[in-house]
């Protein structure tokens, strides 16, 4: 169940980037907004987590049809908020999931596959800060 009711300005505040970013996000299947997804759409504070993780994924260089294929792929197990549910990393601008059984998966065109541990890989952690976008 999400909680609060945010609009796209406060997201944009707390994740560091501009509002018209979070709405194309959103339209672009990056992130939900959970509370309403027509406009003005309203996002609860677990789209919030879900927007500074896609911010932090491309600041590290991952490409954006990589981040989108990896919040679509994730979703469809681990839920509405798949970001924020799995131990991702970066590498090069490689994005990795870590599973338990199978370890540390790194997302290719044709899916999550196995690869070695990576030795400069960076985990992804979730941080809300303020916005330096007016």
């Amino acid at each position: 169940m999400p909680h609060g009711t945010l609009v796209a300005h406060d997201v944009a505040e707390l994740v560091g980037v501009s509002g018209t970013t979070i709405g194309q996000w959103a339209r672009r299947g990056y992130i939900r907004s959970s509370q309403r997804d027509h406009e003005p759409r309203l996002y609860s504070v677990e789209d919030v987590a879900e927007a500074a993780i896609v911010r932090a994924l491309l600041e590290r260089g991952v490409p954006r049809p990589d981040v989108r294929r990896a919040v679509h792929r994730l979703r469809e197990t681990s839920g509405a908020w798949p970001l924020s549910q799995a131990r991702l990393a970066t590498a090069g601008g490689r994005l990795l999931l870590h599973d338990r059984e199978a370890g540390w998966l790194e997302l290719r065109p044709r899916g999550w596959q196995a690869t070695s541990p990576p030795e400069a890989a960076d985990e992804v952690r979730l941080r809300l800060q303020p916005s330096t976008v007016e």
